[in-house]
């Protein structure tokens, strides 16, 4: 078994939605050029496009029906309902097969750790957290982390969590397990009051067999590194070890940076970094190193490229250089025409939160634990 794996097919680049649509691959075209440049980018495993049994085991089938047929400029006339045909999800000719070239990427990942092939594999795509089982939503049509974990249990894993990191609430995850109580679910977010999808308050605690397998962290905009890090610390090891998994799959999104335009968190490349230590070191503690990680949102590509490099290095036991190289700095301020950090960190450190706010997080963290362990 080696320690880890990293997982990428390059038929994810074709997951598009167009040349204004924030989701664009040019986050994983950034991302593999900085790492190829960094020497962090050899061994990568390609993964299997997911199948559309794999698909349908996790969707409904007139949702996928209806995604197969908008991939091939047949739009139903109730699209909508299925949340296809947004701005948020606007359909593009070869969306069914795109989307499960995403999928099989991170259902490739699962596979390797569950045939016993790694311990740690991060898959550098995926990430679709807000598709449900009926509909798209929120930049995403079918949910990869879902495939993913419903292989887990498949597998024999009687005890998944799933951690979410990403600014937005994991509602498609969260609703697709809502009532099983083999998976955990934790999120931190900003809070549903001010961002969308509106969902991830303290009372969503599970329902059914599923009850006390949802924590949810909703905190307050301009939440920032010393906050952030304080709820995580206050919350997240104390479930996990309560819950005992034997396995977990993590959603590294990094639009809860201070710069990312789609929301209102303050945090900052040291953050993710610290973030990511712990998550590592708390997979060691509780899943014997088993972990599943993959990217999800982000929105600002020179922030996105620097936060999921410093993931994939530490991932790979790599040392954090000071500087991202300056080839590859070069070649992306020209194309981008803008300029970009050239150091991997950024030097101005995130504001720190008012006492008030603070004080707003952790009667929430403190209530979520409590309509928690209710039901534990």
């Amino acid at each position: 078994m080696v320690d880890y794996t990293i997982v990428y097919g390059r038929e994810c680049q074709s997951y598009d939605f167009g040349p204004h649509h924030p989701f664009t691959p040019l986050r994983g075209a950034m991302l593999t050029d900085l790492l190829r440049e960094l020497d962090a980018f050899d061994s990568v495993v390609e993964p299997e496009q997911a199948t559309r049994d794999e698909i349908i085991s996790i969707h409904a089938e007139a949702f996928v029906r209806r995604v197969e047929a908008a991939s091939t400029g047949q739009v139903y006339p109730d699209s909508l309902q299925y949340g296809l045909g947004t701005s948020d999800v606007p359909v593009f000719r070869g969306m069914h097969d795109a989307t499960r070239w995403v999928v099989g990427g991170t259902l490739s990942a699962a596979r390797l750790i569950s045939s016993g092939q790694t311990h740690r594999a991060l898959h550098l795509a995926g990430g679709l957290h807000h598709a449900h089982r009926n509909f798209a939503s929120g930049f995403c049509v079918y949910n990869d982390v879902a495939v993913a974990i419903g292989h887990l249990l498949q597998a024999g894993y009687e005890r998944i969590a799933y951690l979410d990191i990403d600014a937005h609430h994991g509602d498609g995850v969260q609703a697709l397990f809502y009532e099983d109580p083999c998976v955990l679910t934790i999120s931190l977010h900003e809070s549903g009051q001010y961002l969308f999808p509106g969902t991830g308050f303290p009372d969503e605690v599970g329902a059914g067999l599923g009850l006390g397998t949802a924590l949810n962290l909703p905190l307050m905009p301009s939440t920032g590194h010393k906050s952030y890090l304080q709820i995580f610390d206050a919350c997240v090891p104390t479930v996990l070890k309560h819950f005992a998994p034997q396995v977990m799959v993590v959603e590294c999104g990094a639009d809860a940076h201070s710069r990312d335009p789609l929301a209102h968190l303050q945090l900052t490349s040291h953050t993710f970094a610290e973030l990511f230590l712990r998550i590592l070191e708390l997979a060691d503690d509780c899943v014997d190193g088993s972990i599943l990680m993959h990217l999800g949102g982000g929105y600002d590509l020179d922030v996105t490229s620097r936060v999921w490099a410093i993931l994939a290095l530490m991932v790979q036991g790599m040392s954090l250089p000071e500087q991202v190289p300056r080839a590859w700095h070069s070649r992306w301020e020209r194309r981008l025409r803008r300029s970009l950090q050239a150091r991997l960190h950024e030097v101005i450190s995130s504001p720190e939160a008012t006492a008030r706010l603070h004080d707003k997080n952790h009667r929430m963290a403190m209530q979520a634990l409590e309509n928690l362990f209710a039901y534990r």
